[in-house]
């Protein structure tokens, strides 16, 4: 489905922009390092409690000697009943109504605009262009600017100097 946003126009014209209101998914889990500006992306056709497990299960075997600490929010699927958290991942839940504490979101802010007045064919064509735009925008250097928080990184700092 097209997410529409606005564009330049001339005063008084109204602009002309392609729309399709086919109504076809695919998702991303990510996970984004403020300190180094690393990251995990996965894509997946769902959302759920069992996907979210298959991904926290694919994102401990990413650099697996690592500990991981993934913030997470209050959505439904990241309820962590019942499911196996491997045992290099803490997972830290933020505060309800609080996006800017989840580096994620942040990302997943950078990302929707471009994502603005697209039309897609077919839901390879959403893929194509997520993959392209992931490895083409999300560098390094782009994802510590993005995700940047003092207390993270002062968080980190005073662990290692202790």
């Amino acid at each position: 489905m097209t997410h529409m946003g606005r564009v330049i126009t001339a005063r008084g014209i109204k602009p002309i922009v392609k729309y399709q209101h086919a109504f076809k998914n695919t998702y991303l889990y990510g996970s984004f390092s403020p300190i180094n500006g690393d990251s995990f992306i996965w894509e997946v056709e769902g959302v759920d409690t069992a996907i979210f497990e298959a991904y926290l299960t694919e994102f401990s075997k990413y650099n697996p000697n690592e500990l991981k600490i993934v913030i997470i929010d209050n959505a439904g699927f990241h309820s962590t009943k019942n499911i196996i958290i491997p045992d290099n991942i803490i997972l830290i839940n933020i505060p309800p109504y609080s996006p800017e504490l989840n580096p994620s979101e942040k990302i997943w802010g950078f990302l929707k605009p471009k994502f603005k007045n697209k039309v897609f064919e077919k839901l390879i064509g959403v893929k194509d262009w997520l993959y392209s735009t992931v490895n083409e925008e999300l560098t390094v250097d782009r994802i510590q600017s993005i995700t940047h928080n003092d207390f993270y990184i002062n968080s980190f700092n005073y662990a290692f100097d202790c």
